[in-house]
């Protein structure tokens, strides 16, 4: 669990209802289901509209990063590629093959297939270098499903609102409740202002790091394969590799 998320997002609804209750106004009337449906749904309906559904579904499974952050165990990578190049170096490159049948990642699974098949380093960077660009390609366009959302959710706000007004005109012959009606009614600008700032866009500025990193491990893992097939030196691999390190704690 990410606590500096919960944290943060904890932090920004106290901001919030403590601002109200300063102001002398009721908590309850922040809570509204019907401006929430309008600017969910009208929101969730804009962003399913504009992407794919394989990006749309991943995005929002990816929306769980923020919170959950995925383990990277970098420094254990480069403990496993420094053994893999010490292996290589004593007894070849097929000593490798049963380390591929231990692995989980099916992108460490394939360098390694194709360092034990013998290629060059140019021919395993070429191949591993595309997946990592389809890899990073997907995920942004998935990370960018929330930064949409961030963009639908203030408009269908102020819709919800318009609405709001519509309900109170009609209701124009009893005046007393007129003042409770308009407040009702501008929630929904808040719903939308709110869940655009407050979740959508931090959610996708996170994504955005997270992937960086994920991406930077992969590029890690190649710069190591691509080492072992040329024959440097354990050692040399391993300080080479150390220098990722303090982009990824």
């Amino acid at each position: 669990m990410d606590k500096l998320s919960v944290a943060g997002l904890l932090l920004g609804l106290a901001g919030i209802v403590g601002g109200q209750l300063l102001e002398g106004g009721s908590v309850s009337i922040l809570f509204q289901g019907a401006a929430f449906l309008i600017v969910f749904g009208g929101t969730l309906g804009a962003v399913m509209l504009q992407n794919p559904l394989k990006i749309f579904l991943t995005g929002i499974q990816m929306g769980r990063w923020a919170f959950v952050t995925p383990q990277l165990a970098a420094q254990k990578l480069v403990y496993q590629i420094t053994g893999w190049g010490s292996l290589a170096r004593k007894d070849g490159l097929l000593a490798l093959e049963p380390q591929i049948s231990l692995s989980r990642d099916p992108f460490v699974k394939k360098g390694l297939q194709l360092l034990v098949d013998g290629n060059s380093a140019e021919k395993i960077r070429e191949v591993l270098e595309v997946e990592i660009r389809s890899y990073e390609q997907l995920r942004w366009q998935s990370a960018r499903v929330w930064e949409s959302a961030a963009g639908y959710s203030p408009t269908i706000g102020i819709i919800g609102a318009v609405l709001g007004l519509v309900h109170v005109m009609q209701s124009l012959g009893e005046p007393s409740k007129l003042g409770e009606g308009i407040a009702v009614a501008f929630i929904s600008t808040i719903y939308g202002v709110g869940l655009a700032n407050l979740v959508f866009l931090p959610i996708a500025g996170k994504l955005k790091v997270l992937i960086a990193r994920q991406v930077m491990v992969r590029e890690m893992l190649v710069d190591g394969l691509t080492a072992i097939a040329s024959g440097e030196n354990p050692r040399f691999i391993e300080n080479k590799l150390q220098g990722y390190l303090p982009n990824l704690s």
